[in-house]
């Protein structure tokens, strides 16, 4: 009998839910402080993923296998990177950023609270135009007390940096972009063009030879591409060396992964990305709306690429506010997705907002647009064709939110000893020890093959 939370998953990617039927979910929440069931959807979206890396096993092997994952180790996941450890030493941590007053909820002159998040210096710049003041606490504090909530969100978002109002769920199902988001499915997977079918994976690893370029930074596109990898795909990820990035978030989910980099605005990196992309399998990219479409990357343009080369493949956008609605160009982050979705107002109260201790939205995003790219990838095989995967901070969100608060926080059970759960790699920056994948799968274990390194350690080629 099949996890029902597993099959409704499936049924929602157009996968066959009788790939789930040897599927099990162990454990409860709440395992953290946190009053949403996020160690079990987390769960039951890489129980979904082991589910559908079974089932394109099976095609090429006519095999089934058992597929487990527990609660308390996906709720681990959640918080991955702060279990990393270095000969022993955990990383430095990025203080300045925890610590700084452009991420952080405020309160406005009409009381509602609203979360700034300017965190890369890009963001910090746009951030104090609009405020007027220096970065320091009281300064930003009074700056925002000056506002009305809703004039400072719009005139963050003229100036393209990030900052968003806390509401209730309430409030964010009737807003235009709440009712935009809201009408998509946990993960989209949608067919773009016609084409023929053809195999997946090389019979050794659910994915084993398939390609992935991976676009993507900080942190939901990462973990996307980290999800891939451990099934046996081939993921290169590609970053510009200009771009700002969390070292902690880079070590976390660059398990698996060649890492490369490539500049955008140089035509000589342009075209090599093009001819790795006449090859590739997968196309992932966390920018925000529009901005790839600009450059001549957008899906109809990949798609076009593709099959002069013969080939389907899979588009995947992952983003915060979701691909489509009045806000899908805007930039945005973990906490903004929380505070706009009502979790924050509900883990705490609308009138004392807290943000959950979990980059839960992140994360199972990831998680949830690696499902969607392997249905994409099963879809190809079975009735060929080109696929868009869908996937964003805010449709995660509303999941997680679903049903509203089920926990009290002193309930928690905790995550103990990590026991098992922990793995050591040899990497450029020493003896790494972290989390090993979730998922455990009887025939094809997840695991992998290259350590996480540095960006741009790799050539800009296929191994």
């Amino acid at each position: 009998m099949s996890d029902a939370r597993v099959s409704d998953l499936l049924a929602e990617v157009g996968v066959p839910c009788a790939c789930g039927d040897r599927t099990t979910i162990e454990g409860e929440d709440p395992v953290l402080p946190v009053t949403f069931p996020i160690g079990e959807r987390a769960a039951v979206a890489l129980a979904a993923c082991a589910s559908v890396a079974s089932l394109l096993w099976a095609e090429r092997t006519g095999r089934s296998q058992d597929v487990g994952v527990a609660v308390p180790q996906a709720a681990a996941s959640l918080i991955s990177f702060t279990f990393l450890r270095v000969d022993g030493r955990p990383l430095p941590g990025n203080d300045s950023v925890a610590r700084s007053a452009l991420v952080a909820l405020h309160q406005c002159r009409d009381g509602r609270w609203i979360h700034l998040h300017g965190a890369t210096p890009k963001l910090q710049a746009g951030t104090l135009k609009v405020l007027g003041c220096e970065a320091e606490p009281a300064e930003v504090a009074a700056a925002v007390g000056r506002w009305d909530s809703s004039e400072l969100e719009d005139a963050l978002a003229a100036e393209g940096t990030c900052g968003a109002i806390v509401r209730t769920a309430s409030e964010w199902a009737t807003h235009p972009q709440g009712q935009a988001v809201g009408a998509l499915a946990r993960v989209e997977v949608t067919k773009v063009a016609e084409g023929e079918p053809g195999p997946v994976g090389d019979g050794l690893r659910p994915l084993g030879g398939v390609r992935v370029l991976d676009l993507t930074r900080v942190l939901a596109g990462p973990t996307h591409g980290r999800v891939l990898a451990e099934h046996g795909a081939d993921v290169l990820l590609v970053n510009s060396p200009t771009l700002p990035n969390v070292p902690g978030f880079v070590i976390d989910t660059s398990h698996g992964k060649l890492s490369t980099f490539l500049d955008l605005d140089e035509p000589a990196d342009t075209t090599r990305l093009l001819e790795l992309l006449g090859t590739a399998d997968v196309f992932a990219q966390g920018y925000r709306s529009g901005a790839l479409e600009r450059r001549g990357l957008g899906v109809e343009d990949v798609v076009e690429v593709a099959a002069k080369a013969g080939r389907g493949i899979v588009y995947v956008t992952i983003n915060c506010y979701g691909d489509t609605g009045p806000w899908r160009t805007r930039p945005g982050w973990e906490q903004l997705a929380q505070s706009v979705t009502g979790l924050a107002a509900a883990h705490g109260t609308p009138e004392q907002p807290v943000l959950m201790p979990a980059a839960a939205c992140d994360y199972t995003t990831g998680y949830l647009a690696a499902l969607g790219t392997m249905a994409a990838l099963w879809r190809r095989a079975t009735e060929g064709g080109s696929y868009h995967v869908r996937a964003s901070l805010c449709q995660t969100g509303m999941w997680l939110e679903r049903g509203g608060p089920l926990y009290d926080r002193s309930g928690a059970t905790g995550l103990g000893g990590l026991g098992g759960w922990m793995t050591e790699s040899d990497t450029p920056w020493g003896r790494l020890s972290h989390l090993a994948p979730v998922a455990r799968m009887s025939d094809t274990p997840p695991q992998w093959e290259r350590p996480s390194s540095p960006l741009g350690s790799d050539p800009p080629r296929w191994p």
